[in-house]
């Protein structure tokens, strides 16, 4: 597994214990959880599980979410990557994810696009995936246009646990 991704303003690693904080800070904002079932974290414990959950991604899968820092100001604005998804999905097993999610204060300044296209390029570059899956909220308009921009075509719309979430799809060019 890869240890960092960089970007133009941005570095991408491995979650880590330390970044507790800043994982708080994004998971406990109801904004943020809007349209992710609106279950925002409420102590740091729930954080520290959630982190653990992804370190043991990084060791059975070999990929997971990635924390964003943002590189003028060193701080964790977010996290994004690439996830296995063992389950099945709306029809699909076994497939590769892009998922983002960001600190408010961060968004609506290109970082989402940003980082997600450096892990579509290690994804199809690195990696050598023919295809990446991504989904959201139908009502997240802004994560739509987001995945839109990167090249995701909508395939469909699909329940994801009780809610209407859009499907899309990008192929290596």
């Amino acid at each position: 597994m890869i240890s960092i991704l960089e970007t133009e303003r941005l570095l991408l690693r491995e979650i880590l214990p330390a970044d507790k904080d800043g994982m708080f800070e994004l998971d406990k904002n109801p904004e943020v959880h809007r349209f992710l079932g609106n279950t925002p974290v409420k102590d740091i414990e729930q954080v520290r599980e959630v982190i653990q959950f992804i370190r043991q991604q990084y060791t059975n899968n070999g990929i997971g979410r990635f924390a964003i820092i943002e590189k003028s100001s060193n701080k964790f604005i977010g996290w994004c990557g690439l996830k296995l998804f063992k389950e099945t999905v709306n029809n699909h097993t076994d497939f590769y994810d892009l998922g983002y999610r960001l600190i408010p204060k961060y968004w609506n300044q290109g970082y989402a696009t940003e980082a997600s296209k450096a892990w579509l390029n290690y994804g199809f570059e690195t990696m050598k995936l023919n295809e990446i899956y991504a989904m959201t909220d139908s009502r997240n308009l802004n994560s739509n246009k987001v995945l839109k921009k990167l090249g995701f075509n909508f395939i469909e719309k699909f329940d994801f646990m009780g809610d209407e979430s859009d499907w899309f799809k990008i192929t290596k060019k």
